[in-house]
């Protein structure tokens, strides 16, 4: 039988709230919309207050109805009804340089913390971390993402997130959340276009306020998408946080694996275990003939892997849907095709693996 909205609504009767009553009993759910394996709807608080505290509520709504048969997705949204009250922009000093620590810190509640770098750009090292993390949110993992791509922070986009964090203290940073991870980057912080003209302390200031200002939460893995090469965010994040491990983006390319192991090098150097290598655009299969282009070369990246004695950690092809789930800002490990799939597979090696 085809999933119908009769289907869902069973299952959000078992969602409950302190009261004993269900999520349906208080007519919270708005705009519940089913087509065909995807589902849609809305929890709507009284107002803005509830609606703060409601984060959990939201998780479980999407949890029960992720376990109904039939149902390939699903997306909930958390409203509020009324205006939101007036909160202080968080304290981002632009410029601010890196404050004196005891040692290397990683945020409370936060289990581990596996930096994705690349040691050029270009190589999709930013749409891999996003796919990744959404992968590993709808595997059961508590998921952060942190964008430290400072010059170029390109997950608001990628994720679908142009709003800028509340601080109900000045200090205190309330990360966002979209599609089940919860997500902070400099690009939440700055107008639209407008550039970061920083010199290295700035960039090490800032690192450290969004991993020590931010309230993660209780995660079982903090992605951190590091800007290309080997610079001051690279240093800062091996030596003043706790890091679990690196995970190196690269293509095929011979110009980009000349620049990769450098990336692996300097992880090396600064005694960060590189935990795999994931080879990105490995080949373009055309959508006309289904024939296979290896346009970037074949089996570089599994090759340094087996230098390296490091795990490959997966191979993903150049894709049309990848790129217009970025640019529209629903990853496409969001669905239920091929590439979904693919990072779901790498998703699942690394929780395998103990490394999420």
């Amino acid at each position: 039988m085809p999933l119908s909205k009769s289907d869902v609504e069973s299952a959000l009767a078992r969602v409950m709230l302190p009261d004993g009553k269900s999520i349906l009993d208080h007519d919270l759910i708005r705009a519940l919309a089913v087509e065909d394996d995807v589902v849609r709807f809305v929890i709507e608080a009284p107002n803005a207050q509830v609606a703060a505290q409601m984060a959990p509520l939201r998780d479980a709504a999407e949890a029960v109805v992720r376990e109904v048969d039939g149902v390939g997705s699903v997306t909930v949204a958390l409203t509020a009804h009324g205006p939101a009250p007036k909160q202080s922009a968080p304290s981002l000093k632009i410029g601010g340089h890196p404050k004196a620590q005891d040692g290397p810190m990683k945020p409370a509640g936060v289990q581990r913390i596996l930096a994705i770098g690349s040691g050029k750009g270009g190589v999709g090292k930013s749409t891999v971390s996003s796919n990744l993390a959404v992968a590993l949110a709808r595997a059961g993992r508590k998921v952060g993402l942190l964008d430290a791509d400072i010059y170029g922070p390109s997950q608001p986009r990628m994720m679908g997130v142009n709003k800028r964090p509340a601080s109900p203290d000045g200090k205190t940073i309330i990360p966002l959340r979209a599609h089940g991870v919860t997500l902070m980057s400099i690009g939440f912080m700055m107008e639209e276009g407008k550039a970061v003209v920083w010199r290295g302390p700035m960039l090490m200031g800032a690192l450290q306020q969004m991993l020590g200002q931010v309230e993660w939460g209780e995660l079982d893995v903090l992605l951190v998408d590091l800007p290309p090469g080997t610079g001051d965010v690279q240093l800062t994040l091996c030596t003043k946080s706790e890091l679990s491990g690196a995970i190196v983006v690269s293509t095929p390319q011979d110009v980009a694996l000349i620049d990769a192991r450098k990336a692996i090098d300097m992880f090396n150097t600064l005694k960060t275990p590189v935990l795999g290598l994931i080879e990105n655009m490995s080949l373009f299969v055309c959508p006309d003939c289904g024939s296979e282009h290896e346009i970037f070369g074949h089996g570089g990246v599994a090759a340094e892997a087996a230098k390296m004695d490091v795990p490959l950690l997966g191979s993903l092809p150049i894709d049309l849907d990848t790129r217009l789930s970025g640019d529209g800002g629903t990853p496409v490990a969001a669905g239920d095709g091929p590439m979904a799939q693919a990072y779901a597979r790498i998703a699942e090696g690394l929780i395998k693996g103990g490394m999420a």
